[in-house]
């Protein structure tokens, strides 16, 4: 598949999705149409089992939203349509691993939070900056934020419209991990085609019963993960990985 604003490419098992709008790649309503169709057609790709998101050139991952549709496009259409999506990467199920090259502002900022783990370039910087536009963020960002790094934390840095170096990022758990920006890309790889590897069905299973938990509370997150271990432990995946550790042996998995 060839995008106007991505470069999209799969190779072992990883679907990597890089923006490609210079300078700043900002999320313009096109932009968001083509990571969807990305994800489109990674839902459809057996083959394809873990999710790489990061940004092109060195400075910047994304800059935010693009501010010259402000006002030109709906905004309700331009509001649901970033929280929409960044809704479905937040549950989609294969792992989404943002790769935080640069700078991931406003809406940037929300685009690697809706990502299962964010991995960031030590010389990276984070924050919701929407309100020295006198906005706030309209991409989950006041939602995401206090979850990750607390509630006074975050209404600090969405006050001020300060940005978070990724060294304090990774201290406060808004990012997984920090590495030297030319190790990013390649740290990223393999742990993209070491999850690409393991259990889909497990790992979709993982994040299904994480987030029913998170958003719904602890007794409807046991619920959901009584009954997904029940199914799970059904499966062929299960049966043949629990032989191969009982012998001894390394498991292939087959997503059945």
């Amino acid at each position: 598949m060839s995008f106007e604003n991505i470069l999209f490419e799969k190779v072992n098992g990883v679907a990597t999705i890089t923006l490609n709008r210079p300078p700043a790649n900002s999320l313009s309503l096109a932009l968001l149409g083509d990571i969807a169709a990305a994800f489109d057609d990674i839902e459809k790709d057996e083959a394809a089992r873990a999710v790489v998101i990061t940004g092109g050139g060195e400075k910047f991952f994304c800059g935010g939203a693009e501010i010259k549709e402000f006002g030109v496009v709906d905004t309700q259409t331009q509001m649901k349509t970033g929280q929409n999506l960044f809704r479905r990467i937040e549950t989609f199920g294969k792992p989404v691993i943002a790769a935080i090259n640069g700078f991931a502002l406003g809406g940037g900022c929300e685009l690697a939070m809706g990502c299962h783990i964010r991995y960031a370039a030590d010389t990276a910087k984070l924050g919701q900056p929407e309100v020295n536009l006198g906005i706030i963020p309209g991409w989950g960002g006041t939602q995401r934020l206090p979850r990750l790094i607390g509630r006074g934390r975050a209404l600090e840095f969405m006050f001020t419209g300060d940005m978070i170096p990724a060294v304090d990022a990774e201290r406060f758990g808004l990012v997984n991990r920090v590495v030297p920006a030319a190790e990013l890309k390649a740290t990223v790889t393999k742990l993209a085609e070491r999850l690409a590897n393991n259990a889909p069905l497990a790992i979709k299973a993982i994040i299904e019963c994480v987030d029913e938990g998170f958003e719904h509370g602890i007794e409807r997150g046991l619920d959901a993960e009584r009954e997904e271990f029940v199914v799970i432990q059904k499966s062929e995946d299960a049966r043949n990985a629990i032989q191969a550790f009982l012998t001894k042996q390394k498991p292939t998995f087959k997503g059945r």
